[in-house]
């Protein structure tokens, strides 16, 4: 088997398995677990796996903002759709930074009088023609690849508020893993934002679903919502309501444990 079929084969067993060990991949293609790791390390280069002790996870690919919001924008409208009808009035709700939260803003209520804290600036512009929702955008520096707020600033800010909702915007959610995140400035702003809500609601498309980004934001069980597109099959979602977390799929179809 050439290299390329061999490492095609190891990204087909990740799509269908979530994760691969170096040892039963060794064994499954009949070559020395040496070999494999360099297929692993050829792949983790080209971006296309995250490596962890002992074998590999799906990588979530990595865009810049403007690139995300030309991309699965069906998907989104329908997350987003899904997300916005999670609140309610006078909740301060905290919005994270994204593509897909910024829909989530574009979708809720006219009529809804809520507190909006983010450190999203494209998300306060958004909301700022809004007549009833207050919004509060977080100081800190700018991470322009993502248009957040991060850095000491942001954190601190964060503390000082007890939301009822985070809308929190998903890179990577891996079932082992957990929540993770491509940069480690937007790690310690996500935490904040999580300790500081008493709903942590997720916002993840079928592509996000069981992949890993080289830092772990928080464990699965902070999350209290997934709200992903309708494609997702309900094999894929028993997998998250065994964990307690409440699904809802695009089509609003909602199911717990």
């Amino acid at each position: 088997m050439l290299k390329e079929q061999r490492q095609q084969r190891i990204l087909d067993m990740l799509h269908n398995e979530g994760s691969v060990l170096a040892s039963e991949l060794s064994e499954a293609l009949v070559v020395s677990e040496d070999t494999i790791r360099r297929d692993l390390r050829d792949l983790f280069e080209a971006g296309l796996i995250q490596r962890v002790h002992g074998g590999a996870l799906l990588r979530a690919p990595r865009m810049d903002y403007i690139k995300r919001q030309e991309e699965e924008i069906a998907q989104k409208d329908e997350i987003a759709r899904a997300a916005a009808r999670l609140v309610r009035s006078g909740q301060v709700i905290v919005m994270d930074g994204g593509t897909t939260t910024l829909q989530v803003a574009r979708y809720l209520p006219r009529d809804l009088r809520a507190t909006i804290v983010t450190n999203s600036p494209p998300i306060a512009v958004e909301l700022s023609g809004h007549p009833t929702v207050e919004v509060v955008l977080l100081g800190g520096r700018l991470h322009k690849a993502s248009q957040v707020t991060v850095g000491v600033e942001t954190v601190e800010a964060l503390r000082t508020y007890q939301a009822d909702i985070c809308m929190l915007g998903v890179c990577s959610l891996h079932l082992e893993v957990g929540i993770c995140a491509p940069e480690l400035d937007e790690v310690y702003v996500k935490r904040a934002m999580i300790a500081n809500a008493a709903e942590v609601v997720a916002l993840a498309s079928a592509k996000k679903l069981n992949t890993a980004s080289p830092f772990v934001v928080a464990p699965l069980r902070e999350v209290t919502h997934l709200v992903t597109e309708s494609s997702v099959p309900e094999e894929v979602l028993k997998d998250y309501r065994y964990l307690g977390i409440t699904t809802i799929r695009g089509d609003l179809h909602t199911s717990n444990v």
